[in-house]
């Protein structure tokens, strides 16, 4: 229903490449930029400028990126609810989490919605929380999905799950020890997370008030995702902060070990954020579908 052209527009400016967008639009990429140039022409402005293989946006080009984004996203509600008086839900939805609500929350609930809502397509983007949050405001994602607190007052934030992070170390560690005082973390050997991870911010925020901050800490190294800790932690001797989500199976198994902090309790929500104003029908569908999931 929508003018193509304005679909090629906003493909090249949201992958900076003409390449990329005539691959993902399956065109040839003289047809991309026939299609760029007739919008140039129609505005009388320029959008893009070219230094050598790399593409940005001018000014033109951002303020139509804004208006483009809109309007897709006006597409994808008006698609929904017009199914929707059917009975038939479908659509697209774009939902950006962060890495451990996508790794170890989200699954489950995106398995029960694809079963509910066949039609309703969904791309999960994962990513760190600033990322996230990023990936929102330049309209790249409908809705995000996060940890850590809120700090951006161009979005809502809806708790959606509640989540702890404890202390962790594998079960032949020598370091293991069933509690340890809060000063006794300064001399132990940590894996954290990297910096603008909502992990690393909750940390962050629940050691100020026992007087330690996260510079004073004994860093080994700093790991992008869940994983990779959880891996590094099984071959050395190093302690971690771990969501309880991410650790259900090694704790079963008994391969990791919590260690009590003593008078440190560390707990978090996981948010949903939305920009202010309405919401979509399809990331409103989505919210209280994952708010009505047996979740634990």
């Amino acid at each position: 229903m929508f003018d193509f052209r304005l679909k090629v527009f906003h493909t090249v400016a949201t992958r900076l490449s003409f390449t990329k967008a005539a691959e993902e639009l399956f065109i040839t990429q003289p047809a991309v930029t026939k299609h760029i140039h007739e919008i140039e022409q129609h505005f009388k402005v320029k959008l893009f400028e070219r230094d050598g293989r790399k593409v940005r946006l001018t000014a033109a080009g951002q303020t139509l990126l804004r208006h483009t984004s809109e309007l897709f996203a006006l597409y994808r509600n008006l698609e929904f609810e017009m199914h929707t008086q059917a009975d038939k839900k479908a659509g697209r939805l774009r939902v950006g989490a962060s890495t451990t609500v996508a790794q170890y929350v989200l699954p489950p609930v995106l398995a029960s919605f694809h079963q509910k809502f066949p039609d309703i397509r969904i791309t999960l983007t994962t990513d760190n929380t600033e990322q996230v949050e990023q990936a929102l405001q330049q309209h790249q994602v409908d809705i995000g999905i996060i940890e850590g607190r809120a700090k951006n007052n161009a979005f809502r934030y809806t708790p959606f799950l509640k989540d702890e992070l404890v202390l962790v170390a594998n079960s032949v560690n020598p370091l293991l020890k069933k509690s340890i005082k809060p000063d006794e973390l300064l001399k132990l050997p940590l894996l954290l997370r990297e910096p603008g991870s909502g992990t690393l911010e909750v940390i962050a925020h629940a050691l100020r008030p026992l007087g330690i901050r996260i510079s004073q800490l004994k860093k080994e190294m700093q790991l992008s995702n869940t994983e990779s800790i959880k891996g590094y932690l099984q071959h050395s001797h190093c302690l971690a902060f771990l969501s309880k989500h991410a650790i259900q199976s090694e704790l079963e198994q008994r391969t990791f070990s919590i260690i009590d902090v003593k008078g440190l309790v560390i707990q978090r929500d996981f948010n949903f954020i939305t920009p202010h104003g309405e919401t979509g029908a399809l990331v409103n569908l989505f919210m209280q579908f994952a708010l009505s999931h047996n979740l634990k």
